[in-house]
């Protein structure tokens, strides 16, 4: 017999599970709150919809087709957040920090040319896109939690993600692709018996987890191949189309302590939470090459306001009410070339927040509209020592700045005074570098 108590079966239970997880501490993944790849932190993923490196599985299968040489990438980020809010309403301007743990990613992307595999010899590529946290010291990441002092929706760290692909021609200058995104559901089940001193014996601990499959699919079009094959203007203009499916990771905790004489094998159902979620996303994007520049333009149409109804019956938010909108992220790129081997990029973007109520009892989400800006360098050489394929070197940052907004912070639980009203405010600094052998 042992002196364990049912909490402590509880918390041995949520460890078991977390250890088992891919859960995210936000609302949020690394390649949408910052970027894949250097070049899509550099152009704030307005060319990302027509990378044709692996990075291409989660945000537009389609341009895996347009390069076809096998790519093996490497790529490291940091983003580091220092967001928090000041005072709305006291006499001072006090501040707190909510937020500054950085999040630290190590990226490995596979391409390869899999036309072999079919006795018909017709294009086909695949992909296959694998990330993980603290530079893969930290592969799997949990948290969800109410706040006295008011938490940040997006920020935090980010979970191990998997993404696998393919791509193929299907008529003259268009291309399709599809991928899927790789998440789990999580259950963990504590059967006991326990007495009513506190005392528990014959635990039995069950933990399963089941994978979730969301896809993703997309169409590249070049518009002077399709059009006009022996040449015009429209050789230089590419379009994207692109849909990326909802994606969420859940943990379920369920308890049934049995108390001889009293309770016989009761269901309770402990934890029920949403550990990462990211919405259905259609994006379209245009890109238009001068010759030594390129512009891109992309918009994406984020459908979050689902996630209200996802918060429900989550027993860690539920109390919030929390309720989410509609978004668009229009985007914009810039890449030039200062020699064919030596490139530089910008881009800019707006990004909308998704959380509309200003006020959400203990949960105390804050969010805001925010800037992002990047800017990146690229070198390529064709004949490094040692390698008999060309290797490109990627480096990026990329700056955000949260707009200001208010909130109501509105607690139940005690402790030292807090404002009642706040105003948000950080920035976000974001680095990346990467390196890419093509073969």
């Amino acid at each position: 017999m042992s002196r364990n108590s049912t909490p402590t079966n509880l918390l041995s239970a949520g460890i078991m599970l977390a250890l088992s997880s891919t859960a995210a501490a936000g609302m949020s993944n690394a390649p949408s709150t910052y970027g894949m790849f250097p070049s899509d932190v550099a152009s704030a993923q307005a060319f990302s919809m027509f990378s044709d490196k692996a990075n291409a599985v989660f945000y537009n299968p389609a341009a895996l087709a347009q390069d076809t040489r096998g790519q093996l990438t490497g790529a490291i980020l940091h983003g580091e957040p220092d967001v928090g809010y000041t005072d709305a309403t006291g006499p001072g301007p006090r501040s707190k920090r909510l937020n500054n743990e950085p999040s630290q990613q190590l990226i490995l992307g596979l391409k390869a040319d899999a036309s072999d595999l079919l006795t018909t010899g017709h294009p086909i590529y695949l992909a296959l896109m694998l990330g993980s946290e603290k530079y893969g010291r930290e592969m799997l990441a949990f948290e969800s939690q109410t706040s006295r002092d008011g938490q940040y929706l997006t920020y935090g760290r980010n979970p191990l993600f998997l993404n696998v692909g393919a791509a193929t021609p299907i008529w003259r200058g268009i291309d399709f692709g599809a991928s899927v995104n790789i998440t789990l559901e999580n259950n963990a089940d504590l059967d006991s018996y326990m007495e009513l001193s506190g005392e528990t014996s014959k635990e039995n601990l069950d933990v399963s987890a089941e994978t979730s499959y969301r896809p993703i699919v997309g169409i590249s079009v070049n518009w002077g191949e399709t059009f006009c094959p022996d040449g015009c203007w429209m050789d230089k203009l590419d379009t994207a189309f692109a849909f990326r499916g909802y994606s969420k990771t859940t943990t379920s905790i369920a308890a049934t302590p049995t108390v001889p004489g009293l309770i016989n094998a009761l269901p309770i159902r402990v934890v029920d939470v949403i550990e990462g979620y990211q919405p259905d996303i259609y994006s379209v994007g245009i890109r238009y090459d001068m010759g030594r520049t390129r512009l891109a333009f992309t918009g994406e149409y984020q459908t979050w306001s689902d996630l209200s109804e996802e918060f429900a019956g989550d027993t860690v938010k539920d109390q919030g009410n929390l309720q989410f909108q509609d978004t668009f992220v229009p985007r914009v790129g810039l890449e030039f070339d200062f020699t064919p081997s030596f490139m530089f990029t910008t881009g800019v973007a707006w990004e909308e927040s998704p959380l509309e109520d200003q006020t959400s009892q203990d949960v105390n989400y804050l969010d805001a509209d925010k800037l992002v800006v990047g800017m990146g360098l690229s070198a390529t050489f064709k004949n490094p020592p040692l390698l008999a394929w060309p290797l490109t070197v990627d480096l990026a940052y990329q700056y955000q700045k949260l707009d200001e907004r208010r909130f109501d912070i509105n607690t139940t639980q005690s402790g030292d005074p807090i404002p009642d009203s706040v105003k948000t405010e950080g920035e976000v600094n974001v680095f990346s570098g990467s390196v890419t052998l093509k073969f």
